[in-house]
């Protein structure tokens, strides 16, 4: 079973601090890896469109961001930056992405 996962939280998705999964906004499940790597080809092509910055790190983490979308830190006491994450996911575990 193939997973896309989409976060939005004030880290990148491949931090996966303790409690990253209460930031996931969706979930979309495949059988098959063809058709994951479609769907996650037309998220990130959406992201690019929506966002100004994106980062990439081991084939299956993806974040993007606009630097004015920001969240305040009561903690902090500052401002902290917001980011679309996207995670491959493979049987339940980040999976970087099949060479074609």
């Amino acid at each position: 079973m193939f997973e896309i996962i989409y976060m939005r939280a004030d880290y990148e998705p491949w931090w996966q601090f303790e409690g990253w999964e209460e930031y996931i906004q969706d979930r979309k499940v495949f059988d098959c890896e063809e058709t994951a790597q479609t769907g996650l080809s037309e998220l990130i092509t959406r992201f690019r469109q929506e966002c100004e910055y994106e980062a990439e790190k081991d084939g299956k983490f993806w974040a993007f961001w606009n630097v004015k979308e920001v969240c305040y830190c009561e903690d902090c006491a500052e401002d902290l930056q917001l980011y679309h994450g996207l995670i491959f996911m493979k049987d339940g575990k980040p999976h970087p992405l099949s060479k074609k």
